[in-house]
């Protein structure tokens, strides 16, 4: 058997080398591009979460899309379901159940210091999706002053931000407002993450 030259096998081993190389670069190259050709997933206007500058407008009834004056709110409840819109393109943030916000004007001298900080002359703000399984908190008991889930029953005290009976793990997130003349207007982001956590 002969014996092959030590610098033929060099050289051999040296195109191997760069051809793997070569055949690397390549693939790598080639997923690059093909990552820029996926279509990025984006979000409609109307299903962005709650941005800064949105104007709380009513999610339901006759006057559904109109703003939410402070000075409507009845004091102490019951709340009101909203939704928020960009003032600039009219649009209404809808299309993602993770924006329907519970609205309503609380005594501030009874509000929770972790409340009072996101709320402005008394108006609070929560999000309405209720963090055990996710339903719409719908339901207001005026003699105990609680928000409540129909789902499970979950019930929610909004002067404290407290769980006070059922099953969800952990209150709602708040979100912070401010009044603008006869609007609400957001003016930050949740206190937490919204539903159902992971």
């Amino acid at each position: 058997m002969e014996r092959e030259d030590p610098k033929v096998q060099k050289e051999r081993r040296l195109m191997l080398t760069l051809l793997g190389t070569s055949v690397g670069f390549a693939t790598l190259s080639a997923l690059l591009v093909a990552k820029d050709l996926v279509p990025k997933q984006s979000q409609s206007p109307d299903r962005l979460p709650p941005q800064v500058g949105d104007i709380l407008v009513h999610a339901t009834g006759h006057t559904q899309g109109e703003p939410i004056s402070p000075d409507a709110l009845p004091l102490g409840g019951p709340f009101l379901l909203a939704y928020p819109m960009d003032p600039k393109t009219g649009v209404v943030r809808s299309g993602d159940p993770k924006s329907t916000l519970l609205v309503l004007r609380l005594d501030p001298k009874h509000l929770a210091p972790e409340v009072a900080r996101y709320a402005d002359q008394g108006v609070v703000v929560y999000s309405a999706v209720c963090t055990h399984l996710g339903c719409i908190v719908s339901l207001w008991h005026p003699n105990l002053g609680v928000m409540q889930c129909p789902c499970h029953g979950g019930e929610y005290d909004p002067y404290r931000d407290q769980v006070v009976a059922g099953p969800p793990p952990r209150p709602l997130p708040l979100l912070p407002v401010k009044a603008e003349g006869s609007k609400l207007v957001v003016s930050g982001t949740f206190s937490g993450p919204v539903g159902v956590v992971g």
